[in-house]
């Protein structure tokens, strides 16, 4: 028996769903799909349907399985439902969130039931509260004070609000780089830092924070879950007595820092007046390019400071702005944004690169700026 089906969805993401069977001589059920992103999360709608006799075509009623459609003599069939929740976490698509809260946009009364049909509890307002940790199936429906009911609507969602544990935090030196090593995360969970108590964090990305510099002190790592929970932080002082995590950047452009190689998020971090200017080089492993170069922490009175990068292991452009990757001012204005956002990636691929960061006036700049790379294809 050969079955197709076709799905149209109009603008109100109303779906309707053709059939035709061919030789279709048993009742049958087809289950169907409708992922709607974004801040509705994804609803579901299980579609059941049957036919005899020869070929013919059936239209869908969205009734799960075991449920009855409405009496067809005398009843009104009410319009269902429309239902969003906030889709917490790593995705926004995947319906694994820490909030259980849903919101119910209704023209009639309704009533949900979170045990397939079996019971049913009357609505209130314009949301209800899912709790307990675990996969969720939820009914909804409309109905009114003549008995009417809708077709239901049936969503699903995974609720996990339970923080993940802490990382752990090991530290290891390399040449110049002291990277700090991230274990203990949970599957398909990521890790983040902080460099201004927590106030702000930023995505790390790969298994370990590289630093090179002597402008940091005290540095925050958490992880967060896929449902956007985030553990309790770890701390680690760069600075602390016998830490050896300090390193003066170079003032020689053709004798820079050196970054260690296999990392994938890198911080250059220091102190610079007119006259101490820091070149600092890192290599793109092959099948590596960099995703972005972001300034992340400014500490000055003075808002303009001064970048260059040069796709060399050394830089020796001088002033030759034609010879250099980007440059320009860099100051509060600029924080996370990424200066390599307009260079095309042919251009960030496999190499080395180095950066000129320098402050030109007299009073004193404290900064960070964080390299991200990312493996290709």
């Amino acid at each position: 028996m050969a079955i197709h089906g076709i799905v149209t969805i109009d603008q109100h993401h109303q779906i309707n769903f053709l059939l035709k069977s061919d030789g279709m001589n048993s009742m049958g059920v087809l289950v169907r799909r409708l992922f709607l992103f974004g801040s509705l999360g994804f609803l579901s709608l299980i579609v059941a349907c049957g036919g005899s006799g020869g070929a013919g075509d059936a239209i869908s009623s969205s009734n799960p399985p075991g449920t009855s459609n409405p009496p067809s003599t005398g009843a009104i069939t009410l319009k269902p439902p429309k239902l969003s929740f906030s889709d917490t976490g790593l995705s926004v698509s995947d319906g694994v969130t820490r909030n259980g809260l849903w919101a119910v946009d209704s023209d009639y009364s309704w009533e949900f039931s979170l045990d397939q049909g079996v019971t049913w509890t009357i609505g209130s307002g314009k949301s209800f509260e899912v709790k307990g940790d675990g996969p969720k199936m939820i009914w909804v429906r409309a109905r009114d004070d003549a008995g009417n009911k809708s077709e239901i609507v049936v969503v699903t969602c995974v609720l996990d609000t339970m923080a993940p544990a802490p990382v752990a935090v090991s530290s290891s030196v390399d040449g110049f780089t002291r990277s700090l090593q991230v274990t203990g995360l949970e599957a398909n969970a990521k890790w983040e830092y902080s460099l201004d108590n927590q106030i702000s964090w930023h995505a790390g990305s790969g298994s370990a924070l590289g630093t090179l510099g002597n402008g940091l002190s005290m540095v925050w790592i958490r992880q967060v879950d896929l449902a956007g929970n985030a553990s309790a932080s770890q701390v680690f002082d760069l600075q602390a007595a016998g830490s050896s995590m300090s390193h003066e950047a170079s003032t020689n452009p053709l004798q820079p820092s050196k970054m260690a190689e296999g990392l994938l998020t890198m911080l250059i971090h220091g102190v610079v007046v007119r006259g101490d200017a820091d070149y600092v080089r890192w290599d793109i492993p092959k099948n590596h390019r960099v995703k972005s170069v972001r300034l992340v922490r400014y500490v000055s009175e003075d808002a303009i400071a001064f970048y260059a990068i040069q796709s060399s292991n050394v830089f020796d452009a001088g002033v030759d702005v034609s010879r250099m990757l980007v440059y320009g001012h860099m100051g509060p204005a600029d924080l996370n944004r990424n200066v390599l956002a307009n260079i095309s990636p042919e251009k960030l691929g496999e190499g080395p690169m180095t950066i000129w960061f320098q402050q030109t006036g007299t009073l004193p700049t404290e900064y960070a700026i964080e390299i991200i790379l990312q493996a290709v294809n």
